[in-house]
């Protein structure tokens, strides 16, 4: 049996899908990688090439590349187009985005019911939950919205929440990394929604920071929430062409796109407490 899954994902960056192959010669998931070309980062085309290699060497989803929205839609896609596909032709989307995009309100429905009501996944990378700000439910399914980058590029300390989680496992309790790192808005990200898999060491940050809004001092790098039946994950690693060559964040991003999937097990339950707890 041949069952095909896939990712899209983009609003002004680039996007791609796949499938997934769970045993040899059976055919499994497809991830769609949306993307669109108004994604103002260096490593958006690299990022999309690295989860399309991904996907081909691992056997576990194959990749469908688009730069427009026309395959984010549960209806069917009208002539002239060809070869199209939808919405339900995918498991899981990838989202390499910012923006409001040109979802239309049709769109933007099938695409929360794809997760909420279908039991599929989306992962967001570094832009991923720059987007939609006039658009609630989006936030809300993704765990929070990029608010800004302060402190610009520099080498952070991370400090891994969940070592258990599929994404995680890989990394040791802490690491360092230079990154563009975010801070998300107050609203709606929370700690009693998703499940923080890692976070920015604010120890020997300057929080005074004028442009820094948040006053809680909790700086998630990644997390993963469910949402309705399905599954969300973002993190904020890949601003840079040289972090999507980075091995560690390779296989987060894999085992990321499985457990979105539904391939893979993953405890994605909301932790109490703040940065500073852990």
């Amino acid at each position: 049996m041949i069952g095909e899954t896939r990712l899209p994902g983009d609003l002004t960056g680039r996007h791609a899908v796949g499938r997934q192959v769970r045993e040899e010669g059976a055919a499994g998931e497809n991830a769609a990688v949306l993307s669109r070309a108004g994604v103002d980062e260096f490593a958006a085309d690299h990022a999309l090439a690295v989860i399309d290699q991904l996907g081909r060497q691992s056997g576990v989803y194959d990749t469908f590349i688009r730069t427009d929205s026309q395959w984010i839609t549960k209806q069917p896609v009208p002539l002239p187009a060809r070869n199209a596909r939808n919405l339900n032709d995918f498991d899981a989307v990838f989202l390499f985005i910012s923006g409001e995009g040109d979802w239309s309100q049709q769109q933007k429905k099938d695409f929360v019911s794809f997760v909420k009501d279908d039991g599929k996944g989306v992962v967001g990378a570094h832009t991923g939950n720059g987007a939609f700000y006039e658009w609630a439910e989006f936030g809300e399914m993704m765990g929070g919205y990029f608010d800004n980058h302060p402190w610009g590029i520099f080498e952070g300390r991370v400090v891994v929440d969940a070592p258990d989680f599929p994404a995680m496992r890989h990394f040791g309790p802490s690491f360092t990394r230079t990154e563009e790192f975010y801070v998300l808005r107050e609203s709606p990200y929370s700690r009693e929604k998703v499940r923080v898999l890692a976070h920015l060491d604010p120890a020997p940050l300057d929080l005074k920071n004028p442009n820094l809004h948040r006053k809680d001092a909790d700086f998630p790098v990644a997390l993963a929430r469910t949402y309705g039946k399905g599954r969300t994950f973002w993190s904020n690693f890949g601003h840079a062409a040289d972090t999507w060559d980075d091995p560690n964040i390779q296989r987060m991003y894999l085992e990321a796109i499985k457990w979105a999937m539904g391939l893979t097990e993953g405890d994605a339950a909301p932790r109490a407490g703040g940065a500073r707890d852990r």
